[in-house]
């Protein structure tokens, strides 16, 4: 079992920055590719970014692409979302997950992950 915390959301005006943080516990954090999702009210729960299990590699969404930053620490058991220049599109609860895939092509994916949080929410204003 993993379990997943994230925290770092909240409200900000448009062009501003958040940084969210998912902290794991349980089973071995580094073995687990990391993602974060997002889902507006009315919507399905989209991908944002994911990052390998050594954080050689991240993937983004085309919509975050240049504004967002996915970082992880093994050490510290934590995954990072770093959010620039935020529009209010970005609005939704945040969800960090870990996944056992290996296949990058396969992180976009809601089915592939095992674990998730419970999400934070990010508000952005216009």
């Amino acid at each position: 079992q993993v379990q997943l915390v994230e925290s770092g959301g909240g409200l900000v005006q448009a062009g501003g920055s958040l940084r969210l943080s998912c902290a794991a516990s349980g089973r071995t954090f580094s073995s687990y590719a990391m993602g974060w999702f997002r889902q507006a009210p009315g919507k399905e729960r989209e991908f944002v970014a994911a990052i390998s299990w050594s954080g050689g590699s991240a993937y983004y969404a085309d919509s975050v692409k240049g504004r967002f930053t996915i970082s992880r620490d093994n050490a510290k058991n934590t995954v990072y979302l770093q959010m620039n220049s935020l529009k209010p599109e970005d609005t939704a609860v945040y969800y960090c997950a870990a996944t056992s895939s290996i296949l990058l092509r396969l992180w976009v994916s809601v089915p592939e992950y095992d674990y998730w949080g419970q999400g934070t929410q990010v508000t952005v204003s216009s």
